[in-house]
């Protein structure tokens, strides 16, 4: 089992920045990602963005590429979402995953969620 833990949610203005951590525990042996997806109330669980472990190579939704930035820190098992120049439809629960598959960009490859942080941008 793999334990996440999101933090770093909040209200924020519209053009202002947050970074959102997710850090993992357990038995992470296995693990070839993690990604961050977003939900809002009604609509499907989205993509953001992913990193592989392996060679670190980045993934990013459209929505989002040029201002959210991924990036992890092998030694704390911690991954970051620099997420800046928010904008209003950025609003959602954040959510930490882990991947057991190397397809990083589906939600069908992670075995392993967080709870979930809050991330409000106000207009």
């Amino acid at each position: 089992q793999v334990q996440l833990v999101e933090s770093g949610g909040g209200l924020v203005q519209a053009g202002g920045s947050l970074r959102l951590s997710c850090a993992a525990s357990g038995r992470t042996f296995g693990i070839y990602g993690t990604g961050w997806f977003r939900q809002t109330l009604g609509k499907e669980r989205e993509f953001v963005a992913a990193i592989r472990w392996s060679g670190g190579r980045t993934y990013y939704a459209d929505s989002v590429k040029g201002r959210f930035t991924i990036s992890g820190d092998n030694a704390k098992n911690t991954v970051y979402l620099q997420m800046n120049s928010l904008k209003f439809e950025d609003t959602a629960v954040y959510y930490c995953a882990a991947a057991n598959s190397v397809l990083v960009q589906s939600k069908g490859a992670y075995a392993y969620w967080g709870q979930g942080t809050q991330v409000t941008v106000s207009s």
